[in-house]
């Protein structure tokens, strides 16, 4: 019932955008945005996550949202499936997001698979990310996969976003709420117990997926409706406009960081690549800047309050969930 309530409130505020042109204007017709492809696989139903490969030129790799078993997807710049890996010992209870770095030690890319959906907020006591060594070779393989466990300092919540540092290896998550928040792991994750997410900055509503840029100097937090840019700090950068989608789930930067990459599910789902406009990407922080907490700037009406919203966007979604209490309210009184 809870996916549900979120589902009519997410389709009644884009019933609503329309009548605000002030807030979402639309993207121009030379913006650079284009369709990379379609992901041809008929296995491919819900792309869930999307990251470029680290190691491999012109490799995507994506999964579904959840399956009987754990399993992702190598994909060629034509949407052609390369290679299908199962991931042995992991479980595909919910996955939502993927990351893709590269390990600065041995120069191997290295895959996390966030298994972090809960629909329920709260259903379970802890969620897991899953660690993968990126084959050398892109065939068919079952690969084994290191768990950690998870769970978050201030109550278990909906989470599909998933980013990981490039530099310091720092493993985030963005949770998916009205009032959305990015928690940080320990820097030295355990197996042996289980590690404690902690909220270092404030999130868009609906967090749908995140991504680090490949050079750690900023990130992207996906939504519904658009992608805001962060500073590592959690300052906003500014907004890019993205393709119109049946429903945005995942985003990823391109290996040089000069673009994102946008999917949604669906069978035979399209990619899209969206430049970055001149001047969004910031100069590259000092080493672990990230993890340096900043006040978060005071929004005048109608800015920017650091998550991504505006007060127009909040007043946007207030008259939307009103909308949709009432249709849920009238179907309800239909099937009694």
């Amino acid at each position: 019932m809870g996916d549900f309530v979120t589902r009519m409130l997410v389709v009644a505020a884009m019933c609503l955008l329309p009548a605000a042109p002030a807030f979402a204007a639309a993207a121009p017709a030379d913006d650079g945005m284009e369709k990379l492809f379609t992901f041809r696989d008929q296995r491919i139903t819900e792309s869930s996550g999307l990251a470029v490969s680290p190691t491999h030129d012109g490799v995507y790799y994506t999964h579904n949202d959840s399956a009987a078993t754990p399993t992702f997807y190598a994909v060629d710049g034509q949407g052609r499936t390369r290679a299908t890996f199962q991931v042995r010992g992991a479980q595909a209870r919910d996955w939502e997001a993927m990351a893709a770095t590269k390990d600065p030690r041995t120069g191997r890319g290295v895959l996390w698979f966030a298994d972090i959906g809960d629909n329920l907020d709260g259903a379970w006591p802890n969620v897991s990310v899953y660690k993968v060594t990126e084959p050398r070779t892109i065939a068919d393989a079952t690969l084994p996969a290191t768990r950690y466990r998870f769970r978050y300092a201030d109550g278990a919540r909906n989470a599909e976003g998933l980013m990981v540092h490039p530099r310091t290896g720092r493993l985030y998550v963005v949770s998916k709420e009205f009032s959305g928040s990015v928690y940080a792991a320990p820097q030295e994750l355990r197996t042996d117990r289980v590690n404690v997410l902690r909220k270092v900055a404030s999130a868009p509503l609906m967090a749908t997926d995140a991504a680090y840029a490949p050079d750690g100097s900023s990130y992207v937090v996906r939504t519904y409706f658009s992608a805001t840019l962060y500073r590592p700090s959690g300052e906003t950068i500014g907004r890019v406009t993205m393709p119109e989608l049946e429903q945005a789930e995942s985003i990823a930067y391109t290996s040089d960081g000069r673009s994102l990459l946008a999917g949604t599910e669906g069978p035979r789902s399209p990619v899209y690549r969206v430049p970055l406009p001149a001047g969004s990407t910031p100069t590259p922080s000092p080493a672990r800047a990230e993890e340096k907490k900043e006040p978060a700037p005071v929004a005048r009406a109608g800015e920017s309050d650091g998550t991504g919203l505006t007060i127009r966007d909040v007043l946007i979604w207030l008259a939307a969930a009103a909308a949709a209490i009432g249709v849920i309210t009238f179907l309800a009184r239909r099937t009694r």
